[in-house]
């Protein structure tokens, strides 16, 4: 992957570049799934982070948990979950906008004061095309899109997993770019292009 490649993942809707990754260990919660998928949305969410060579911890000091992933079948359930337009906003208006574009995932993130992520809000409908997937490639998309403020057309023209023998897995690609997104010598946030020449001389 080159610079520009690099670039092109993180590049924002006005043309702007911006990276950010999570500035503090990450604390997932998962709602809307039974036992057997809530650990395998976990596992994914631990392998991911490992990856990273970044931490996880049992409890947030500010928020408790900081990654929440909603898992539901109608963009109007989010109107009843408490709370949360204290988080997001008018739900109302989220909620309209959502069903609109016929999306079926929607993420938010918050930001500390140096730009880093401090929490990650993961809603995913699970419409026809999202239903016939296997449970583990599910989780492990959502736990790769929460772990860097990827830009939206990060995976538009290629993926970011792969099959296996009938496993997914990460492509090699974008596991090396996560690797060295968290490199300790890089910053957790930048609006600085030249920041994806630094990323790419890495991915050797």
């Amino acid at each position: 992957m080159h610079a520009g490649e690099v670039e092109a993942h993180f590049r924002q809707a006005d043309g702007g570049y911006r990276f950010a990754r999570w500035g503090r260990p990450i604390v997932p919660v998962v709602f809307g799934v039974e036992e057997a998928t809530l650990a395998v949305v976990k596992g994914a969410i631990e392998a991911v982070v490992a990856l990273a060579g970044h931490k996880m911890a049992e409890t947030d000091p500010e928020l408790g948990a900081n990654l929440m992933l909603f898992f539901l079948r109608d963009w109007d359930e989010l109107l009843a979950v408490p709370g949360l337009a204290g988080m997001l906003g008018d739900m109302a208006a989220l909620v309209a906008r959502l069903k609109a574009r016929r999306a079926n995932q929607y993420r938010s993130f918050r930001f500390d004061e140096a730009g880093a992520i401090k929490a990650c809000f993961a809603f995913v409908r699970i419409d026809a095309a999202l239903a016939g997937l296997p449970a583990d490639v599910l989780a492990l998309e959502q736990a790769v899109r929460a772990i860097l403020a990827w830009g939206e057309g990060a995976f538009a023209a290629r993926a970011a997993l792969a099959e296996v023998q009938g496993t997914a897995v990460l492509r090699p690609e974008v596991a090396a770019l996560i690797r060295a997104a968290y490199d300790p010598v890089l910053p957790d946030a930048t609006r600085d292009p030249s920041h994806a020449l630094r990323l790419a001389a890495r991915l050797g």
